[in-house]
């Protein structure tokens, strides 16, 4: 029996990882497939650049290890991970960096004492926190910003110079727009069960210790040569395994075709090709997937077409090691009300082992570098700007934040448009409403990092779930055409 044919739209890590599984099972490849990639490369917004000489990550740089699947997939294609050698990080509020203290979640903390030694916060938020444990109990009907949670709960500060820089070094959002739901679900469960946020948080971190028991192994992994390594790798596997691939094959329509689907993309050369699939499973952002739906499934691409994103820019700077020697950790967030451009800085030398020993061969002096990342939902910057602009605004906040020089030795810039989806409130039940209304079209289905997380393992587990649910179509439409 001929295997079904699967067309993946979309080659960034969710479209690739979703090639892997449709082709891996117990007898063989589940399914033939093929890979439609609109721009020149695969990866997505995984991809490493030379910078002096120096392989590093331009879009995302480490892999969570405390969620199975990228991990999972790396030792599936040969490669080994590498543990960051440090996860010390700091916030810098109120004129200077100050390590960020144990025991908080997501910026809610439970352990006062270390909070106060930190410094964040000022002495009146300190002595606010403590009337989360009087007030009335903040009941969710429904979803709600954790913003207003966090300041209802804990004071304003607490959002403002906590909260804020985690959230924003994740999803480049905002707190009085970021669902609690879906970026701290823990938490939102543990509130509807518990008056205190502090309780709350407390009970979160608990019992995460009391399922995963000591943590033995590191927090944080990346590749040598950077995470953005990863998807070349991920494309030799899949060749190997007879998966057409094909890159500058933007898709512009897809037409159901009795129980199977045509998919119109271009050829590269100013031409259309008409592909024919049983399934197509779509792995681009949300608002792309909502243009390609329109036709087929309105009802779903209107839902999906309210997931907005955010503009973002990882600006990498070299400065001589020497220059650098003053500097601990592996990097620090900052909160939108210090007023500065950058939002969260990594010190790559420190962090990973590899990159710094490379680093420090560079030329005589040794080469020291970081990343800074700017640009925040609903701020145009990371895509108005000049590259000079972004460079210089990035240096001038750290020399005025951590003493380095204004002019680094060496620079790039990598703008990612549209880069991170805006996990809005009310975006599970989007979610939800969107794959409720896919199910009326079997044999489409989404995946990616605009579901139900924006990590790399967050996008595979994306990945994996979805094409379970092509799968398990397909396998339903024979059973019903044998009768």
């Amino acid at each position: 029996m001929a295997l079904p044919h699967v067309i993946v739209v979309g080659g960034g890590i969710s479209g690739l990882a979703a090639a892997w599984y449709l082709t891996q099972g117990p007898n063989g490849p589940r399914a033939s497939v093929t890979v439609l990639e609109s721009s020149p490369r695969f990866g997505g917004k995984l991809a490493v650049q030379s910078f002096g000489g120096v392989p590093t990550d331009t879009g995302a740089e480490a892999l969570l290890a405390a969620r199975p699947e990228a991990v999972a997939l790396c030792r599936e294609l040969g490669l080994e991970t590498v543990p960051a050698a440090t996860t010390q990080a700091a916030i810098y509020s109120r004129g200077r960096l100050r390590p960020i203290p144990r025991g908080l979640l997501t910026g809610v903390p439970t352990d006062l004492r270390k909070l106060a030694a930190s410094g964040i916060l000022s002495v009146p938020a300190l002595l606010r926190i403590p009337l989360d444990h009087l007030l009335p109990r903040t009941v969710l009907h429904g979803d709600v910003s954790v913003g207003d949670y966090v300041s209802t709960r804990l004071g304003g500060e607490v959002t403002a110079r906590l909260v804020e820089p985690m959230l924003g070094g994740v999803y480049a959002g905002r707190s009085e727009s970021l669902s609690l739901q879906m970026t701290v679900p823990a938490l939102y469960r543990a509130a509807t069960q518990r008056r205190s946020a502090i309780a709350s948080a407390a009970s979160v971190l608990s019992d995460g210790r009391k399922t995963m028991g000591p943590r033995k192994g590191p927090i944080f992994v990346g590749l040598e040569g950077g995470v953005g390594a990863m998807p070349a790798t991920l494309v030799s596997a899949l060749r190997e395994r007879g998966v057409t691939l094909r890159t500058t094959s933007p898709v512009q329509q897809v037409r159901a075709r009795g129980h199977a689907w045509d998919v119109v993309a271009g050829n590269g050369r100013g031409r259309y090709a008409t592909h024919t699939a049983d399934a197509v499973l779509f792995a681009t952002p949300a608002n792309v997937t909502a243009e390609l739906l329109d036709t087929v499934n309105s009802a779903a691409a209107d839902e999906l077409r309210g997931i907005e994103y955010a503009d973002v820019a990882v600006v990498t700077l070299g400065y001589a090691a020497n220059e650098a020697r003053h500097l601990s950790g592996s990097g620090f967030l900052v909160p939108p009300v210090e007023g500065r451009a950058v939002k969260g800085v990594t010190y790559s030398s420190l962090k990973w082992n590899w990159l710094g020993q490379q680093a420090r061969s560079h030329a005589d002096d040794g080469l020291f570098i970081l990343r800074a990342s700017l640009g925040r939902a609903g701020d145009p910057l990371a895509v108005e700007a000049s590259d000079a602009q972004l460079v210089r605004l990035a240096a001038d906040d750290l020399s005025e934040m951590i003493g380095l020089p204004r002019r680094p030795a060496i620079e790039s810039v990598t703008r990612w448009p549209q880069g991170l989806p805006q996990y809005a409130v009310g975006h599970r039940t989007r979610v939800a409403d969107a794959r409720e209304w896919l199910l009326n079209t079997p044999g489409l289905a989404v995946c990616g990092a605009a579901y139900e997380g924006v990590g790399i393992a967050a996008c595979i587990g994306s990945s994996q779930a979805a094409v379970s649910t092509v799968l398990q179509q397909l396998a339903e439409r024979r059973e019903w055409a044998h009768g």
